[in-house]
């Protein structure tokens, strides 16, 4: 039987799924897809290498600082054991001092995050609520921007109004009136109103006649543009008039009680910090306090830190909701996406406003979307879907609008890969819009896993991304040219534990030199003006053997002694760091012929034909350790290597067995991509 394998979109699949080839995902499925990257037009080739960026003091969790498209804007959060470090895409930006934090090593990964302009909140149910705020450094510091992170306080606006005084002037009357006066600042922001003033001795206003009038006078308050005037009518205080000085004339205006003073509402007072936090319909959202955890409360509109009320309550008040439900499901995280979606620890839900309007004091709705339960992982929305991780942390699911439920339905993104997610959860994860539309997962074991997605052209397959040592962290934010992935790991180097800051390499592109190609991790590029054999920089790695591409050709046996390696040629431009292996096995080759299925029958491979791309080197065999090199040599010592693309033929060998199998690996520092494998496979008659 001769088959082509031209779409590997499928990613890994369980190997207990090596039967099912009546599943539509078979033929586009790989056993074992780790190092390398499904293409969205179905090729795979090899995840590029991570870059060297800083060194860091120990485990630290990353969280991006994504303010526009433009690169020069965005920046990395490196949070660390009560300290806040800066990143951009060269690393932690130099001559920022680290900033003190209270969160301990053990609370980073519960940080709950959420941006507005230049300001990101962060919600932990151990911590009051708190912001990094960017703000223009003076020109003297020599940095653009200046960064603090600052306790929020609630409610916090200008001082009330002090010294109310006023008389009520015209004929006597038995009636008590009563007064209250609020500060108005530039943003129009109101601050809490003054003490009320009481004039005894007056007149209703509905029995006021000519002549009758009040007169009000305040001490000024700093920063104030203005004053509201409210008058108590029907036991409340009812706005009647605006002032831009320190007196007012009440004139027998009428008061509006829809329209009242605001009174101090914090429900996160005393310890019961929220630990989630997002932003919808221009209000702040906060959820899970210890007191509440089924309760989210949003802020005032377009005033993120206010959660003063009105009585009675307008559309613009802060809104406090619980979610009732048969068990007390915390809520774990909360997203804007369209409606106000929520997901708790057992169910998911919509919030709208009445009619599936905006969400107001007076008129929330709230409807169950699907009972998978949610883990604390904040979701991940691409296009129209959004993803979030299934309770216990061990299923990633997707949510989207169907208009046949007229709600929201999902599908279970690990299904067919469910050997990477048994007895492990994840910790963090990242979206790389551009390249190649990837979720980045770290694993609580410290695996990287790999989700390639885009769910218009049903595509999701998963891969693993091994590295030397262990993956803390996973951050994203837009980079030049596409988004740039960056990781915190942990490698053993100079016989100690190190952290590291890390990215990404760019893909490498169509028509560069072999020599620009980077597939080493924890790697630098290094460039001599004059060649040498003599390599320097490479003190992070001490001690190491490094995998090392010189001037495009590979050169093996390279170990860091004081910070540098010796090459057996000289050479310009070199790129080192640590090895690792891309690996790629098929599934089994099983069909329904004439005389039955092939389930069970020894078979073994023949003449089989890779098509590569821009490919140089690499190996196969009939096991992992069992492999044969691809033919690949320079022209002559020491000159780079050729890149290849074509077909290229090679016979596996092996014994005939009922499961046989084939691997394709690439274990030195170059370039490899497949666009398809065409396999002959040999069956038994019995």
């Amino acid at each position: 039987m001769r088959v082509a394998l031209q779409n590997f979109t499928g990613g890994e699949i369980a190997p207990t799924l090596c039967a099912r080839y009546d599943l539509a995902r078979y033929r586009n499925s790989l056993a074992a897809l780790e190092n390398m990257l499904p293409g969205l037009h179905g090729d795979v080739a090899r995840r590029p290498g991570l870059r060297f960026l800083a060194e860091l003091a120990g485990p630290s969790v990353l969280l991006p600082f994504s303010f526009s498209a433009d690169a020069g804007q965005n920046f990395l959060l490196v949070f660390g054991e009560q300290s806040l470090q800066i990143a951009d895409a060269d690393g932690l930006v130099p001559g920022l001092q680290p900033i003190a934090t209270p969160y301990a090593a053990e609370d980073l990964h519960g940080l709950s995050h959420a941006q507005v302009g230049d300001v990101v909140y962060l919600a932990h149910p151990k911590h009051p609520l708190h912001k990094v705020v960017r703000r223009d450094a003076a020109q003297a510091s020599g940095h653009p921007f200046a960064w603090s992170l600052e306790k929020v306080v609630l409610n916090a606006t200008l001082a009330a109004p002090a010294g109310l005084t006023g008389s009520f002037s015209g004929s006597d009357g038995s009636f008590t009136l009563r007064y209250k006066v609020a500060a108005v600042d530039q943003q129009g922001r109101q601050s809490l109103p003054s003490a009320a003033v009481a004039l005894a001795g007056a007149r209703h206003p509905s029995d006021w006649v000519q002549g009758n009038s009040v007169s009000l006078s305040w001490k000024a308050v700093a920063g104030a543009t203005e004053y509201n005037v409210y008058r108590e009518e029907a036991g409340y205080y009812g706005f009647i008039g605006v002032a831009r000085g320190t007196s007012f004339s009440d004139q027998n205006y009428e008061a509006d009680t829809a329209d009242t003073p605001r009174e101090d509402w914090d429900p996160f007072a005393g310890g019961n910090h929220p630990a989630v936090v997002a932003f919808h319909q221009q209000r702040m959202v906060l959820a899970a306090t210890p007191r509440a955890p089924q309760a989210f409360y949003m802020s005032r509109s377009g005033d993120f830190e206010n959660f003063r009320k009105s009585r009675p309550l307008q559309d613009d008040d802060p809104v406090e909701y619980q979610i009732a439900s048969g068990a007390m499901d915390a809520i774990t995280w909360v997203a804007s996406f369209g409606d106000l979606l929520l997901g708790t620890s057992g169910s998911e839900y919509k919030a709208t406003g009445g009619d599936g309007g905006a969400i107001t004091a007076g008129s929330v709705s709230i409807t169950a979307q699907s009972y998978w339960g949610s883990a604390g992982l904040a979701p991940i929305i691409i296009g129209n879907s959004i993803l979030h991780v299934q309770r216990h942390g061990s299923r990633v699911r997707d949510l989207f609008y169907s208009l046949e439920k007229d709600g929201y339905a999902g599908n279970d993104l690990s299904i067919l890969a469910p050997h990477l997610f048994e007895g492990h959860f994840l910790r963090q994860w990242a979206y790389q819009q551009s390249p190649g539309s990837s979720i980045w997962a770290v694993r609580d074991d410290g695996l990287l896993l790999a989700l390639t997605y885009m769910k218009e052209h049903d595509i999701w397959g998963w891969s693993r991304q091994v590295t030397d040592g262990r993956v803390w962290s996973v951050a994203s934010v837009p980079g030049t040219g596409g988004d740039a992935l960056f990781v915190v790991t942990e490698r053993e180097a100079g016989g100690m534990r190190r952290w590291f800051l890390e990215r990404l390499a760019e893909a490498w592109p169509d028509g560069a030199d072999v020599a620009e190609a980077f597939f080493v991790d924890c790697g630098l590029t290094l460039r001599q003006e004059t060649p040498s054999e003599e390599v320097s920089g490479l003190d992070h790695l001490e001690g190491r053997k490094l995998a090392v591409l010189a001037d495009g050709s590979p050169v093996e046996g390279c170990v860091v002694r004081g910070g540098v390696i010796e090459l057996p040629y000289p050479a310009r431009v070199v790129q080192a760091g640590l090895a690792y292996v891309s690996a790629l096995s098929p599934l089994p080759l099983e069909a329904e012929m004439q005389n039955g299925t092939t389930l069970g029958r020894r078979r073994a491979y023949g003449r089989c034909t890779m098509r590569l791309y821009r490919s140089v080197g690499g190996k196969y065999g009939p096991t992992r350790e069992e492999l044969h090199d691809l033919p690949f040599v320079p022209e002559a010592w020491g000159e780079a290597c050729v890149p290849f693309s074509g077909d290229v033929e090679f016979f596996p060998g092996g014994t005939p067995d009922a499961a046989a199998t084939l691997w394709i690996v690439q274990d030195r520092p170059l370039p490899f991509r497949i666009l398809a494998l065409m396999l002959d496979a040999d069956f038994a008659e019995q």
